[in-house]
C-alpha cells in the first residue's frame, strides 16, 4: 500500500510538471495569422487604439480604426506649444491602460471588458506561464511598456511609452503585435516593470526653451506634484546652464518627467463570458 502512495504521489508530480510546462506555451494566433491579422499604427500616438482594434478583432468583434481612437481619446503632443506646455502634453500623450479598457468598452457597445494588473513594483509572478494561463482560458493581452527600458547596447533611447497586444507566450518569449515583435520574457518583463516616469531628449528641450519660458510654472502651477518631487524646473536650468557654458562631459542627455501611464498588463475578455467575471475578482498580483 505504501509503495502504491509513492506512486499516485509522483505521478500528482508529474502531471503538475506537464501543467507547467503546458502554461509556458499558447498562442492567440500563429506567426503567419498575426502577421495577416495585425493593425499596424494607426495614427500618432495612437498605439493603444492600434491595439484596442486587434483586441476586438481577437475577440471577435470587428470596429473601424478610426472609431476604436475616438473611443480610446487619444492625446496629441502638443509640439509647437511653449516647453511647459509641451512638457505636459508630453507627459499624457498617447493613452493610459484606463483609456484602453474605457475605450474598448465603449467600442463593443458594452461587450468588451478589461482589467489591468500593475507590474510595478515588483511582483511575485512568472511572467509567460502567468500570460500562458490567461491566453489559454480566452483572454487577450495588450503590454503597456516603457520602452526607454532595457534598451539593447548601442542603440537610441526610444521616445516613448507603448502598448502592444501580445498575441502568444513560449518558454521566455513573447510575441507581440504593432511591430510585429518577438521579445525575451526577461526584456519585456523590465518594461513591464517602471516607474510611471518619461525621458524627454535633450533636443525636444532645448528647441523649445526660450527667454521667456515661464519654468516656475513646471513647479507651481501643476496638479501633479511629481513635477515638483522630480525637480523637473531645475533639470531644465541645468540643461540651460550646460549649453551656455558649452560643456561637453556631464551633460544631461535628457530630463525626467512625470508619466501619465502604469506598467503592466491589461487582460481583455467578452463582458458577459464567465471568464470576464474571473478577471474581475481575480487579486491583484502580490508584491515581490
Amino acid at each position: 500500500m505504501e509503495a502504491e502512495c509513492e506512486q499516485v504521489h509522483g505521478a500528482d508530480e508529474e502531471e503538475e510538471e506537464e501543467e507547467e510546462a503546458g502554461a509556458g506555451e499558447s498562442m492567440l494566433w500563429s506567426l503567419q495569422e498575426a502577421l495577416e491579422r495585425q493593425t499596424l499604427q494607426i495614427g500618432a500616438s495612437a498605439c493603444g487604439a492600434t491595439a484596442v482594434v486587434d483586441v476586438l478583432k481577437a475577440l471577435g468583434v470587428d470596429v473601424a480604426p478610426e472609431e476604436a481612437d475616438r473611443c480610446v481619446q487619444t492625446r496629441l503632443r502638443r509640439n509647437d506649444s511653449p516647453l511647459p506646455d509641451y512638457l505636459l502634453s508630453r507627459s499624457v500623450a498617447g493613452a493610459t491602460h484606463a483609456q484602453l479598457i474605457a475605450g474598448a468598452e465603449e467600442a463593443s457597445k458594452g461587450a468588451v471588458m478589461g482589467r489591468f494588473f500593475h507590474l510595478h513594483p515588483r511582483r511575485q509572478v512568472k511572467l509567460v506561464p502567468w500570460l500562458a494561463r490567461w491566453i489559454q482560458k480566452g483572454a487577450v493581452p495588450v503590454a503597456t511598456m516603457n520602452m526607454q527600458l532595457a534598451v539593447p547596447e548601442g542603440e537610441e533611447v526610444p521616445d516613448a511609452w507603448h502598448h502592444q497586444l501580445i498575441f502568444g507566450v513560449a518558454p521566455d518569449t513573447v510575441f507581440m503585435t504593432n511591430p510585429l515583435d518577438v521579445v525575451s520574457e526577461g526584456e519585456v518583463h523590465q518594461r513591464l516593470c517602471s516607474a510611471s516616469v518619461l525621458l524627454i531628449r535633450r533636443a525636444d528641450v532645448l528647441q523649445r526653451l526660450t527667454p521667456d519660458s515661464c519654468l516656475s510654472s513646471l513647479s507651481e502651477s501643476q496638479s501633479d506634484p511629481r513635477w515638483k518631487a522630480l525637480d523637473v524646473e531645475g533639470q531644465v536650468r541645468q540643461m540651460a546652464r550646460e549649453e551656455e557654458q558649452e560643456q561637453e562631459r556631464s551633460q544631461l542627455t535628457h530630463i525626467t518627467i512625470p508619466a501619465a501611464y502604469s506598467s503592466g498588463i491589461t487582460l481583455f475578455a467578452l463582458q458577459e463570458s464567465g471568464l470576464g467575471q474571473e478577471l474581475l475578482n481575480a487579486p491583484e498580483l502580490p508584491l515581490l
